[in-house]
């Protein structure tokens, strides 16, 4: 069994899953409560499907962008477990999961996360052979005056969508281009992770688990917020 944790934003969600698929997933908003909440989520989800922690194959965990605290608290407990275990550890970047959440949709898909004070992480994806490319690097933007570039080419927007922002987007210029994931599809759910971790640990693509840490998204400089 494969164990998948993201503490990346207040989403927080743990996944194991095995040759069938997802065999259990628990995710829920926190209230900022990582550090009390994943643990014993972990712990519930090992009990309810009688796996032990020698009984585990490997762990994955998101990468970032997200808030640093959870990230950091996400990266403590899986390099903790992979050490504690000797287990293999594979880090996924958190809008990644998210575009992979969304499917391919035949044109881009654009994976959203809340980064705070006001601010959006974004990035632009396109599938190839059934995986979500990015095209090129996250940006933060502003949530009050960000639209999404990309031409005339129509868009899927997924991810951390408040309402108000998409009622934004789909009341301005280039609306008609916009697909909106609803929020059940939006949610960025850890079997995803598990998922696509899953497929690097077949393939023996694991991570160096001194090297691994979080990525966080660069933040607009004092000059360029205004």
């Amino acid at each position: 069994m494969l164990l998948a944790i993201d503490t990346a934003t207040r989403t927080a969600s743990v996944a194991l899953y095995g040759e069938r698929g997802v065999a259990a997933e628990h995710t829920w908003l926190s209230q900022n409560h990582h550090t009390v909440e994943v643990a014993p989520a972990i712990a519930a989800m090992l009990d309810q499907q009688g796996v032990s922690g020698e009984g585990l194959g490997g762990v994955a965990v998101t990468r970032g962008p997200g808030s640093f605290t959870g990230l950091r608290i996400g990266m403590s407990l899986a390099k903790g477990l992979a050490l504690a275990l000797d287990l293999p550890i594979i880090g996924i970047p958190t809008l990644d999961v998210v575009a992979y959440a969304a499917g391919d949709p035949g044109s881009p898909v654009v994976a959203v996360l809340e980064a705070g004070r006001g601010r959006l992480a974004v990035a632009t994806y396109r599938y190839a052979d059934g995986l979500p490319v990015a095209q090129g690097g996250v940006e933060v933007v502003r949530a009050a005056d960000w639209v999404p570039a990309g031409g005339d080419e129509p868009l899927l927007l997924t991810g951390e969508l408040a309402p108000a922002l998409v009622e934004r987007l789909l009341a301005g210029p280039g609306a008609e281009r916009l697909a909106i994931s609803t929020p059940a599809g939006s949610l960025r759910r850890a079997g995803y992770l598990a998922e696509m971790a899953w497929e690097r640990l077949e393939r023996g693509e694991v991570d160096d688990l001194d090297a691994l840490s979080p990525m966080y998204a660069h933040q607009p400089t004092s000059g360029s917020e205004g």
